[in-house]
């Protein structure tokens, strides 16, 4: 293999200074014609970090943004219970229910094992051996995606005046929801995943 290079590697490797460190989404051999990357692999690389950000962004969103809740000029989360009066925007603690503790909790949780599935992501991408699969990152998505949706069914089910017509649940609520079946599709595609032989 190494009798074969042609001018297009220092090119090559000049552009991708870790080129061996990422072997495994390109081609073995690179043509002298154009350098014939494997970019279906560059390109599902991208997608999963993306896919990866966008997910931890959702979850800080949901878990600190006061809007799980709103009634007329109130708005609640999971922290605090605010109210516009005369202009003004009061705060005051969210209440000590041990079912909003938990969905706290839960929510925090959940955030932290996203993040954490995404340094050990990037932690195996460098140093798994070809052909592995990136279960340890899966199970850390997959009970970020357990989190976030016991969370969001607690709070459903536990949230005070949800028969009240005056209140209707919030964006980060809807967020949170969301975020669930991101988590869990990308902890699937974790699974699935493995370094290009």
């Amino acid at each position: 293999m190494e009798g074969n290079t042609t001018k297009a590697d220092p090119i090559v490797k000049a552009a991708w200074p870790f080129s061996s460190r990422f072997l495994f989404f390109f081609e073995d051999s690179v043509s002298t014609t154009c350098c014939s990357v494997d970019t279906t692999m560059l390109v599902v690389l991208v997608g999963i970090v993306i896919l990866h950000l966008t997910e931890i962004i959702i979850l800080i969103i949901s878990t600190s943004v006061n809007a799980w809740r709103m009634a007329g000029a109130r708005s609640y989360d999971l922290w605090y219970d605010c109210q516009t009066i005369n202009g003004g925007y009061n705060c005051q603690g969210a209440h000590d229910a041990d079912w909003l503790q938990a969905v706290q909790a839960l929510m925090v949780l959940a955030t932290l094992f996203c993040m954490l599935s995404f340094i050990f992501f990037l932690c195996q991408l460098f140093t798994l051996a070809k052909g592995g699969r990136f279960l340890f990152t899966a199970v850390f998505q997959v009970l970020s995606s357990l989190f976030v949706m016991s969370g969001a069914i607690i709070y459903t089910v536990m949230s005070p005046d949800e028969q009240n017509a005056e209140h209707s649940y919030g964006y980060a609520f809807v967020l949170a929801w969301l975020a669930f079946p991101l988590t869990l599709i990308s902890g699937f595609i974790y699974i699935i995943l493995r370094k290009k032989e």
